[in-house]
């Protein structure tokens, strides 16, 4: 794939139909292995990737993001996690003890997850192979952790699916670049832009589904962003001690 890396990130698609062609298992562990060459903030690397392969405990992933079929059906699925666990041993092995629940420990792990993460798509992607990210995970977060037995100090971000697509959707159109950088400080939302991206993405999801959809992005966030949203995930954070002070 002789793509530039710019033309590669720009034709990113999530891919939720895969062919039965299985990851060759050097290749997953070099995309592990561009992971981990991802920024981490003062060398913490505070992610690990559970690689789920039972299909039982697929299923059950599946269910409990939704009914993501996906999720069971993809060549690999890997649940991406935020990791103090290995900190907190080596502050016992130096006679120190982890300072429990604080917030920037919590958003540098994450943070890491997050870029660690996003260096395997890239990866996966130049060679061909498509992904979804499945947050879908933590409608359930507790019960994800005990199906992976997860430990005090880590919890589950995401979930991915890797594999080889076999379907191939349009674009999904971002915002204007000129809604998103901004010059010395920040600026008003630019209704205008706001008006032609909502029709932009209502021709988008008008051509997907044929004409069954008639839906613009400001709907979508108002939906999204104007009610609770998984509720449960602060008394869950704080139960594996992220307890953010």
């Amino acid at each position: 794939m002789n793509r530039s890396v710019i033309e590669l990130l720009q034709s990113h698609r999530s891919i939720r139909k895969f062919t039965d062609q299985p990851i060759d298992n050097t290749l997953l562990r070099q995309l592990i292995s561009a992971g981990q060459s991802a920024a981490t903030s003062s060398n913490l690397q505070g992610v690990s990737v559970i690689r789920v392969r039972n299909p039982q405990t697929r299923e059950a992933m599946a269910d409990l993001a939704g009914g993501q079929a996906y999720v069971a059906s993809a060549a690999e699925f890997l649940v991406f996690c935020a990791d103090l666990n290995r900190s907190a041993v080596c502050c016992e092995k130096e006679g120190q003890q982890l300072a429990d629940g604080m917030t920037e420990h919590f958003m540098i792990a994450t943070i890491d997850v997050a870029l660690f993460a996003q260096n395997v798509v890239v990866a996966a992607e130049s060679e061909g192979l498509g992904i979804c990210y499945i947050g879908g995970i933590r409608n359930n977060p507790a019960k994800v952790s005990e199906l992976i037995n997860l430990p005090k100090n880590v919890y589950p971000v995401f979930g991915l699916c890797l594999g080889y697509p076999d379907q191939n959707p349009e674009l999904k159109p971002r915002l204007p670049v000129d809604m998103v950088l901004m010059e010395e400080e920040y600026q008003p939302v630019d209704e205008q832009l706001l008006a032609e991206y909502d029709e932009t993405m209502r021709h988008y999801y008008h051509q997907r589904t044929k004409g069954k959809l008639n839906r613009v992005w400001s709907q979508d966030m108002s939906a999204l962003l104007g009610k609770e949203s998984r509720p449960h995930m602060k008394a869950f954070l704080a139960s594996k001690g992220f307890k953010m002070r």
